[in-house]
């Protein structure tokens, strides 16, 4: 039997599947699940996972990678924090920790496992979804799924509902200026797509 949004969320914040492999990190930090949905939310930002300043902060994106991202939605953060309006669905609700070398683990695969269904079956079908980085990619797109640059690279195959897009890390500058295309093409249309979606959501208002 499927539940509501109202049931999930208090479920998911409580969530300490993972307290044993994260206090096993190089990290050593506690389970913070970060969780931000809204039943009707017109478009969905499939991520992921919190980096180590949204562990701390509790707010999804509030980081460098938010900003760049919200730059590439063309929203602001007032805009961008409307639960009405955007959905924040990771690949795992909680920061992974690092390793050894102070690298980023992996979101594990358990949250996804244990949410991800639950959460798209709760929520109303978002009229755009936004699949950020391979984790997602490979998650909805299943078999499908190619290299990041192949899929993003494709991303008028998916569009207007769908566009795959680079993790908006800092870590990803040389790749935005190896593929100008990206910021030359698909951002303005991604743009425009969720100006309009968003409009379509204030008319229905």
């Amino acid at each position: 039997m499927s539940q509501s949004l109202d049931d999930l969320e208090p479920q998911i914040s409580a969530c300490r599947l993972c307290t044993d492999r994260f206090a096993a990190t190089h990290s050593g930090h506690a389970p913070r699940p970060v969780v931000w949905l809204g039943p009707g939310a017109r478009i969905l930002v499939a991520g992921q996972a919190p980096g180590a300043r949204v562990h701390e902060s509790g707010v999804p994106f509030d980081d460098r990678s938010g900003d760049r991202l919200r730059d590439w939605m063309g929203l602001s953060r007032p805009a961008f924090y409307d639960r009405g309006a955007v959905s924040v669905l990771p690949m795992a609700f909680c920061f992974p920790g690092y390793n050894a070398a102070g690298s980023d683990l992996p979101p594990p695969r358990i949250c996804a496992q244990s949410w991800h269904q639950q959460v798209m079956t709760a929520i109303e079908p978002p009229a755009l979804v936004l699949l950020v980085g391979g984790y997602a990619q490979k998650w909805h797109f299943g078999a499908a799924a190619g290299p990041v640059t192949e899929m993003v690279r494709d991303w008028r195959a998916h569009a207007p509902r769908v566009f795959p897009l680079p993790h908006p890390s800092w870590r990803n500058t040389g790749w935005l200026k190896k593929n100008p295309w990206f910021e030359a093409t698909l951002v303005p249309a991604l743009q425009a797509q969720v100006s309009s979606v968003l409009a379509d959501r204030k008319d229905a208002t």
